[in-house]
C-alpha cells in the first residue's frame, strides 16, 4: 500500500530528474549559445553581488566611524538667525555654562555634558616651542562622553575646575612633539605664559579622513573655567551624552524647550541655538543606502530581464529545431505536462547556471578588491541575502521567461510535429 501511495511522487522526481539531466545535456551540446545566452543572467547576478558586497562594506564602514565618535552624543552651539544678524551679536548667542546646567538637571534625556572651548596657543617646555596648539577647556565628564582615558597620571576633577587650577593633560603626540618623558606627570610646561602642571597622559583617539581626523596631532586639555579666566570670549559649545539615541528626536524637543523658555524666545522668534545628533546621521546615512539600493536593484533588475528575453528567445528557437524530436515523442505517449517540463527545467537550468556563473565571478572580483591598497573599507563580502536572491531570481526568470516556450512545445500536433522539415 505504501508502494502504490509513494510510487507517483516517485515517477515525478524520476521524470523531473530526467529532465534535469536532458537539460544539462543540451547545455552542454551548445556550449557557447548556452553562454551567450545567459550572459545577461551573468551581467545580472554579477551587478547583484558586487552592489550588495559594495553597499554593506560601505554601510559597516561608515557606521563604525559613527560609532567611533559615539551614537548617543550631541552637539549644542549658539546661532545667530540671518533675520536677526542686524540686532543680536554672536556673544550673545554663545552657550553658557549656566545653560549647561539648567538642561543637565532639567532635561530627562541627558546624561551628563560638558561645554567645551577651543583656543590655539603657544606651548613651550624646555627649548621646545610649539606654536598654535589646540588648548581644549573641559568638564570632568568629558573623559566618560569622548572614551577618552588617562594613561598615566590622573583626569580632572570637579576641584580643578572650581578653583581654576592650572592644570593639563596631553596626548601622546604632545608629548613626542615637546620631547617630554614617557610620563611626563609632574612637569610643567608653559602654555600661552602661564605655567601648568601636567596631571596625566590622556589617550589619543584614532579618527579617519572622513570623520574629521587623520595624522595625529597635539592636544592640551584644561579645565573649563580655567580656559574661561585665561580667554573668556571664547567660543562655547556644548557635548551631550544622551540617556538612549533611539530617543534622540525627543531630547532634541527637549532641550530646545529649555533653552528657547531660558532665553525667552516667543513662538515666532527663531532658535538662537542649534542641535546636531550623531543619530540622526545614522538614520540619514541607512536612508540614503536604502535609497542607492534600491535605485541600483532597480538597474540589475532591467539588467535580469534582459537576460531572460534572451532567454525566451533561444528556447523558442530549441523548441523551433527540436520539433520534430518532439513530436517522436508525443507519439510514443508523452503527455503535454512532460514536455512542458522538460523544457520549462531546460530554462530554468539555463539561468541557474548563469546565475552561478555570475555569483562565481562577483566572488572573484570582491576578493580582488580586498588586494586594493588604502581602501578605507576594511572587510568587504557578498551578503548571504545577496547571493540568495541572485540564484531565486534566476531560477524565477527561467520559469517566467521559460514558460511560453514550454507551452508552445506541449501543445504542438504531434502529426504536425513529426512532419516538420
Amino acid at each position: 500500500m505504501s508502494i502504490t501511495l509513494f510510487s507517483p511522487v516517485r515517477a515525478v522526481r524520476r521524470l523531473v530528474l530526467q529532465s534535469l539531466f536532458i537539460a544539462l545535456a543540451q547545455v552542454w551540446a551548445n556550449k557557447a549559445r548556452a553562454f551567450l545566452t545567459s550572459l545577461g543572467i551573468i551581467i545580472g547576478v554579477l551587478g547583484v553581488t558586487v552592489v550588495a558586497a559594495g553597499l554593506d562594506g560601505m554601510q559597516g564602514y561608515v557606521l563604525n566611524q559613527f560609532e567611533g565618535i559615539g551614537a548617543k552624543k550631541m552637539w549644542i552651539w549658539g546661532n545667530v538667525p540671518e533675520s536677526k544678524r542686524s540686532v543680536m551679536s554672536w556673544t550673545d548667542a554663545k552657550m553658557s555654562t549656566y545653560e549647561a546646567r539648567l538642561i543637565l538637571d532639567k532635561a530627562q534625556a541627558v546624561d551628563t555634558l560638558t561645554p567645551t572651548c577651543n583656543s590655539n596657543w603657544s606651548v613651550s617646555f624646555g627649548k621646545e616651542n610649539l606654536q598654535s596648539v589646540n588648548i581644549t577647556g573641559i568638564w570632568p565628564a568629558w573623559h566618560e562622553i569622548e572614551d577618552r582615558q588617562v594613561v598615566y597620571g590622573r583626569p580632572f576633577s570637579k576641584i580643578d575646575d572650581q578653583e581654576n587650577r592650572q592644570v593639563c593633560l596631553i596626548n601622546e603626540q604632545g608629548i613626542e612633539e615637546l620631547n617630554l618623558g614617557t610620563d611626563p606627570t609632574g612637569d610643567y610646561i608653559i602654555v600661552n605664559g602661564r605655567r601648568f602642571l601636567i596631571i596625566g597622559t590622556i589617550e589619543t583617539k584614532e579618527m579617519s579622513p572622513m570623520m574629521g581626523g587623520g595624522q595625529s596631532r597635539a592636544e592640551i586639555y584644561i579645565p573649563f573655567s580655567t580656559h574661561k579666566m585665561m580667554n573668556p570670549y571664547s567660543w562655547t559649545n556644548l557635548t551631550v551624552q544622551l540617556h538612549d539615541p533611539k530617543f534622540a528626536e525627543d531630547a532634541k524637543a527637549e532641550i530646545r524647550f529649555i533653552l528657547r523658555n531660558h532665553r525667552n524666545l516667543g513662538p515666532e522668534d527663531e532658535d538662537t541655538f542649534d542641535m546636531f545628533v550623531i543619530q540622526s546621521a545614522i538614520e540619514d546615512f541607512n536612508n540614503v543606502a536604502r535609497v542607492i539600493g534600491l535605485v541600483m536593484s532597480g538597474v540589475v533588475a532591467i539588467s535580469l530581464l534582459v537576460g531572460g528575453i534572451g532567454i525566451m528567445n533561444i528556447m523558442l528557437v530549441s523548441v523551433s529545431e527540436r520539433t520534430r524530436e518532439i513530436g517522436l515523442r508525443k507519439a510514443m505517449g508523452a503527455k503535454p505536462p512532460v514536455v512542458l517540463l522538460q523544457f520549462l527545467v531546460e530554462a530554468v537550468v539555463l539561468c541557474v547556471i548563469g546565475g552561478l556563473v555570475g555569483l562565481f565571478l562577483g566572488n572573484l572580483l570582491v576578493a580582488a578588491v580586498q588586494f586594493i591598497p588604502n581602501l578605507p573599507i576594511e572587510s568587504i563580502s557578498i551578503p548571504r541575502w545577496a547571493t540568495l536572491l541572485s540564484l531565486g531570481f534566476s531560477a524565477g526568470v527561467g520559469i517566467v521567461f521559460g514558460m511560453f516556450p514550454a507551452i508552445k512545445a506541449s501543445i504542438l500536433n504531434p502529426i504536425d510535429a513529426l512532419r516538420h522539415e
